[in-house]
């Protein structure tokens, strides 16, 4: 029994993970008209519609969480 919850607790633990990829990279340029961001890979990356972009500046880096299903940020860290 301790087996199989185990499994199941690891394997909804890799479930969970997979729909979230992190991406690091330097913001080139914010639109508050749709609110998203560009990185420096040049990708877009668009923030919810509740988001504040106050707290965001060009040349910062960051460390953007994105949900994979949707494609919408749900994470912006300080990067290093």
């Amino acid at each position: 029994m301790k087996k199989t919850l185990a499994t199941a607790a690891a394997l909804l633990a890799l479930v969970g993970s997979a729909y979230a990829a992190t991406v690091a990279g330097k913001i080139e340029a914010i639109d508050p008209a749709t609110k998203s961001i560009t990185l420096d890979d040049g990708k877009i990356y668009q923030l919810p519609p509740e988001a504040s972009l106050t707290h965001l500046k060009v040349g910062a880096k960051v460390n953007v969480t994105v949900d994979d299903k949707t494609g919408t940020v749900t994470s912006i860290a300080k990067g290093s």
